[in-house]
């Protein structure tokens, strides 16, 4: 047996004794229960995110646009109405809260953009309480993009979109969450 062919037989020995990474649904899982492995830098700083939102996910059984092969993590954000704080535009006033939701495709790099969103939301740097062109102040969306639909492409934050989860994992880098 040549040294290329035991490598060979170890790789798949490690797998088959339950060395190999966990299945996607299983890292998925563990994140989702605290178990994940990502931590947020040092240099990052808490944002003004409001208190109190969530942030849950589920698999679908479907796939989003350019990405045929894959499932889909389906991320749901729910922020009540509240009142501002001091970190808000306007403390002690009332803002409408946000019911939304993102998707990634369930491969490797979406399911790292998932943990990393999900330090970014534990940080406070994914919504911001914002004033609306018609006055009103409500929850949104801060400068770190998140694909609110499954197709229409980037003109109307969807997939296909290639270069989103190297763009999304570049500006996460940007804010210290690696």
């Amino acid at each position: 047996m040549g040294s290329a062919e035991s490598k060979e037989k170890m790789y798949c020995t490690r797998y088959m004794n339950g060395g190999g990474p966990l299945p996607l649904p299983e890292q998925v899982d563990r994140s989702i229960n605290g178990t994940s492995t990502f931590k947020r830098g040092s240099e990052v700083v808490e944002g003004d995110q409001p208190d109190g939102g969530q942030m849950t996910v589920t698999v679908q059984r479907r796939s989003v646009e350019g990405y045929p092969d894959c499932d889909t993590l389906q991320i749901n954000f729910v922020f009540e109405d509240g009142i501002q704080t001091e970190k808000h535009p306007n403390p002690g006033q009332k803002y409408y809260g946000l019911s939304t939701v993102a998707f990634l495709p369930m491969n490797n790099e979406g399911t790292k953009v998932f943990k990393l969103l999900e330090v970014a939301f534990q940080c406070k740097l994914l919504f911001k309480v914002a004033t609306t062109n018609s006055g009103e102040e409500c929850v949104t969306y801060t400068d770190i993009p998140l694909k609110i639909r499954e197709s229409g492409g980037p003109e109307s934050y969807g997939y296909p979109d290639p270069n989103y989860l190297k763009t999304v994992l570049k500006i996460l880098k940007s804010k210290g969450i690696k």
